[in-house]
């Protein structure tokens, strides 16, 4: 199957991964429309280039043009639940539907494909290398699950040689794609709702590991038990980090590969596990002939990802946003930030993300946010969940060990830490905690 349509309607049109498609097919000529709850930033982008977008979930509201199932193509996120109104109509009437990774592995298909796969790191790792990739002018264009400080988007549109893609494992999505070189950033524990257990979540990855073209390469992190290009900062990986060190909140280190060392590279994100994806996209480049001192040029003008250890503001209080919401995640954060400012006090603002992630994690949540000097929780963003019983970031609160907690509504959220005594602040989230971030920094500016 081609994606010959001169029509496509998206369902979930605002979801991160989404709106990038959609910018494709908009920069392609193709007359895009689509659903989805919320009015955001992204889908306010995409309106002002020409997609029709409506917020209602009612058939009526489905514009005309995309009534024409010969011409029309229609693809959703997995989030949308299979019952939704709109999926239920495009489906009964004949329209040929297509999942979100389905759509990237057609648009993929054919084309060197560059695939990121991980738990965590996937979305630092492919928007480092699209930004490597930008600066030495390779033709390519990448699809990234965040948005690039450098290019203010999620869809980099440089050429069409090479497709790069996050390769998403939420409900097996990676495995539509057939990269010819794929990345395992880690594999660590989540989405239990889809998988059931860890070792069936290792085995989709496996499985993603085999799906590589003939003469593929898999560049994988060291600790990972699958066959690949290692990386790491252990002295065996075959591209592996040495002198690493932080000046002036910039990572600053050597990567030392085959028989050379590419030395001197100034990186802006702080914190070792940035440093290991930095490490990864420097790699596929040496697979693709980028030599070392264009590449020490590239990573000096990378300015980083939104809300992957943002600085929304450095004084009077310092501000952090990111997207943590996996116990790992916190964890590399909370070492980071601590390693930048060892003797301040620092508060955390955190946002569970789904009912099941935060039951099968809930005492490892406890655990690594009770490493901070205050705790501040909100309630769990549910996302496409229904609540379970018995699961709240206050039975979380509870189970931390740590006497300087609290649990707040949102709206409160701004006055108490403007008030607060902690020096530094790091909001981190996968749902809508975002939001408060700028009201947070006007209200300690204020």
């Amino acid at each position: 199957m081609e994606i010959n349509y001169s029509k496509i309607f998206f369902i979930g049109i605002g979801g991160i991964g989404m709106s990038a498609i959609a910018l494709y097919f908009l920069n392609r000529g193709k007359l895009v429309g689509g659903y989805d709850k919320t009015k955001t930033d992204l889908t306010l982008s995409l309106s002002n280039n020409g997609a029709l977008i409506n917020y209602e979930q009612k058939l009526n509201k489905i514009p005309s043009e995309f009534k024409d199932s010969t011409n029309t193509l229609v693809v959703y996120t997995p989030a949308i639940p299979i019952d939704n109104i709109l999926l239920d109509y495009f489906l009964k009437n004949d329209f040929d539907v297509l999942k979100r990774a389905q759509t990237l592995g057609l648009i993929s298909q054919n084309k060197f494909c560059i695939a990121i796969a991980g738990t965590h790191g996937k979305t630092t790792t492919s928007t480092i290398l699209s930004h490597l990739l930008f600066e030495n002018n390779i033709s390519f264009t990448s699809f990234i699950g965040g948005i690039s400080e450098n290019y203010n988007s999620n869809l980099i549109d440089n050429g069409q040689d090479i497709i790069l893609v996050e390769a998403d494992e939420f409900d097996r999505s990676f495995l539509y794609l057939k990269p010819n070189i794929a990345c395992i950033t880690s594999i660590d524990a989540d989405h239990m709702d889809i998988y059931g257990s860890n070792s069936e979540l290792q085995n989709s990855f496996k499985e993603f590991a085999g799906n590589l073209e003939k003469d593929g390469v898999l560049f994988k992190n060291f600790n990972l038990p699958i066959n690949g290009v290692d990386y790491g900062f252990n002295s065996k990986a075959e591209y592996s980090i040495i002198n690493y060190r932080i000046e002036n909140d910039f990572s600053c280190f050597d990567i030392k590969y085959s028989d050379s060392i590419c030395e001197n590279i100034k990186f802006k994100m702080p914190g070792k596990h940035n440093v290991s994806n930095a490490l990864a996209a420097f790699a596929i480049c040496k697979n693709l002939k980028i030599n070392d001192k264009d590449l020490v040029k590239s990573f000096g003008t990378f300015k980083g990802v939104k809300r992957r250890f943002s600085y929304v503001l450095r004084s009077p209080k310092i501000l952090i946003d990111d997207y943590a919401h996996h116990p790992n995640e916190i964890k590399a954060v909370r070492e980071s930030v601590f390693a930048l400012y060892p003797n301040k006090k620092i508060m955390v603002v955190f946002q569970p993300h789904l009912f099941s992630r935060t039951k099968d994690f809930m005492d490892d949540f406890a655990r690594e946010l009770s490493k901070f000097s205050q705790i501040v929780l909100i309630d769990i963003y549910p996302a496409r969940e229904r609540p379970l019983k018995g699961i709240s970031s206050k039975e979380l609160l509870d189970r931390t060990i740590n006497e300087n907690k609290t649990l707040l509504k949102k709206i409160d959220l701004k006055d108490y830490i403007s008030k607060s005594d902690a020096e530094v602040i790091v909001v981190m989230g996968a749902g809508d905690i975002s939001v408060e971030v700028e009201k947070i920094k006007n209200a300690i500016l204020n």
